[in-house]
């Protein structure tokens, strides 16, 4: 709120309206959303046409909805253990929200244990943040009898400002100011819908496409497995799975999928126009709620790991899990063996400031469990066979491709670690997950060890790769599958602060 009022906008707005019922505040906010929505297509759409631009009051209407939650208390605060649904203390907590149609469930279960538990009451009403054109243009606003021109539009219309966009709430860096409100969720409206459109840029797909369940990879042979996985799981008539979209927005629904040829979809998806291309395995559970698997590939380097959990965050995934390949540093590893990462040597440099290398990043005994157990599952193995083929050890991110190349000045940090694998992802995923209390884990797949003079060769690299690649997308499948049966388990205190928003 506060950064609202630096930007200059105008808060001439009509009063909060209280509601009583939640369904009905989230009701109120999808209605709010809409007409601000509605309101904006429609001015642009008129100056496109020649009309003329819209004046301040009409501006007014092109805001996002905001919801408002007041705390009270007559006597002491509850004593909540779960790890979101809290309040801090007493006072107004706010936020404003973008799609809320979209979010309807995540907004319902969030506000409803402040209102059981609390008594907190709720206000909803436009908010002073303007919704920026650009996210009403994309979504198209008919045929217009001139094409847009930024400079032009941007002197009429709410434009995106670096300056009001931020993780502040994330990063710690919120202060209460005054009797402005605390914030309700770690991402405004403004925030959500810049990374709304980044995805859409990025993976190719339609953000609203994503699932709640996240597998991120360095490598496209995944992709070629996941394709088969999620076309071998709608033609098994599986309950709850509706379709697989790839990108360009290229959709295979249930009944297609016993006909498809993987190969070709595979080829006609543009794919390679995209930077991290991304494939949804569409499910839903029996009240509707999306319940299926993302698997992106985002190529290789912590920045791309960055830049796509960023975004990712924002829909408040239930996980993401990295299953890559990495170089393996112990002589007893063979190739094709799996690296569990308990731990994180981050060398990675990309977000030292936001969470300094001295912040441990703990592993989710939750994740690490699950991982274990689809393990066993796949691979058949238990006991010492599994323990050969799986080890559990600390992982090393670097940001640089050709770390071998000064091995005599990373030697000893290696040994002083313990590290058993080295890739240039997993550390920076997990860092964000922390960063951003998303669950996380790592299960990497050794592809050479580069300290012992095993290198892929090109024969015998297609023969690993066949083997290898399945069975290890198929162990991360089976650990979201385990996770996904108890996913309020999964959302635990370790991730939170102690002056956490209420929002998950």
């Amino acid at each position: 709120m506060e950064r609202e009022r630096e930007s200059g906008l105008v808060e001439e707005l009509r009063p909060m309206e209280a509601v009583e019922e939640v369904s009905v505040a989230v009701e109120r906010l999808i209605a709010l959303h809409a007409e601000a929505t509605r309101a904006l297509r429609e001015a642009l759409a008129r100056y496109l046409d020649g009309g003329p631009p819209p004046d301040a009051a009409e501006r007014l209407k092109f805001r996002y909805p905001e919801i408002r939650v007041t705390y009270q208390p007559t006597g002491p605060m509850p004593r909540i253990s779960r790890a979101t649904g809290k309040l801090q203390a007493p006072g107004t907590y706010a936020t404003t929200v973008t799609q809320p149609a979209h979010f309807r469930e995540y907004l319902i279960h969030q506000l409803s244990p402040l209102v059981e538990d609390y008594g907190a009451a709720l206000e909803v009403g436009l908010s002073a943040q303007e919704i920026p054109y650009p996210y009403v243009l994309e979504a198209g606003i008919g045929q217009s009898r001139r094409a847009p021109d930024g400079a032009d539009l941007a002197a009429f219309f709410p434009v995106p400002l670096l300056s009001v966009v931020g993780d502040e709430v994330a990063d710690g860096l919120w202060e209460q100011r005054g009797d402005a409100p605390r914030p309700l969720a770690l991402f405004d409206a403004v925030r959500v819908d810049y990374s709304l459109r980044r995805l859409v840029h990025y993976t190719g797909c339609d953000w609203s496409h994503v699932q709640p369940w996240i597998l991120l990879t360095n490598y496209h042979r995944y992709v070629d497995q996941f394709i088969r996985h999620g076309l071998e799981r709608l033609a098994s008539g599986a309950e709850g799975f509706e379709e697989m979209i790839l990108p360009g927005n290229i959709r295979v629904r249930r009944d297609e999928a016993a006909n498809a040829d993987p190969d070709a979809l595979i080829a006609a998806s543009p794919w390679h126009r995209f930077q991290m291309p991304a494939y949804h395995l569409v499910a839903r559970d029996a009240e509707g709620a999306m319940q299926g698997t993302t698997l992106v590939n985002i190529g290789v380097g912590p920045s791309n790991a960055k830049t796509i959990t960023d975004h990712l965050a924002v829909l408040r995934p239930h996980c993401w899990l990295m299953v890559g390949h990495c170089g393996g540093l112990r002589q007893s590893q063979r190739m094709g063996d799996y690296v569990l990462a308990h731990g994180y040597l981050r060398r990675d440099r990309i977000l030292d400031a936001l969470v300094p290398t001295d912040v441990p990043v703990p592993a989710l005994a939750e994740v690490q469990l699950a991982l274990q157990a689809a393990a066993a599952q796949v691979t058949g193995e238990r006991a010492d066979a599994l323990k050969r083929r799986l080890r559990t050890g600390t992982v090393v991110t670097y940001d640089d491709r050709n770390w071998e190349l000064r091995f005599s000045q990373e030697r000893r940090v290696i040994n002083l670690s313990r590290a058993i694998g080295v890739d240039m992802e997993s550390g920076t995923i997990a860092a964000q997950g922390y960063r951003l209390r998303v669950p996380y884990g790592t299960l990497l797949c050794i592809s050479d060890k580069p300290l012992h003079g095993e290198i892929k060769l090109p024969g015998a690299a297609n023969a690993f790769y066949e083997r290898a690649v399945g069975e290890h997308l198929r162990i991360g499948l089976a650990a979201l599958d385990i996770l996904r049966a108890d996913r309020h388990g999964l959302h635990s205190r370790k991730l939170r602060s102690f002056d956490e928003p209420p929002f998950r």
